[in-house]
């Protein structure tokens, strides 16, 4: 999880739109962030088992 007080800060609108900086709308991670889903790649991975996210579907080869 990450901590709080930078989730609060990163909702407040920066000075310069190069400073926002994305992050996962479930646990608010800002690393490993997947635009098409808003989701970080541990939440996208949890989702996508459970079947909650239309249109993935686990691959094998």
């Amino acid at each position: 999880m990450a901590r709080k007080a930078l989730i609060e800060k990163s909702n407040k609108v920066p000075k310069f739109a190069t400073r926002q900086r994305n992050r996962c709308k479930l646990c608010g991670r800002p690393r490993a962030y997947m635009r098409i889903f808003m989701l970080c790649r541990l939440c996208f991975r949890k989702y996508a088992l459970q079947g909650l996210l239309p249109g993935v579907k686990k691959t094998s080869w």
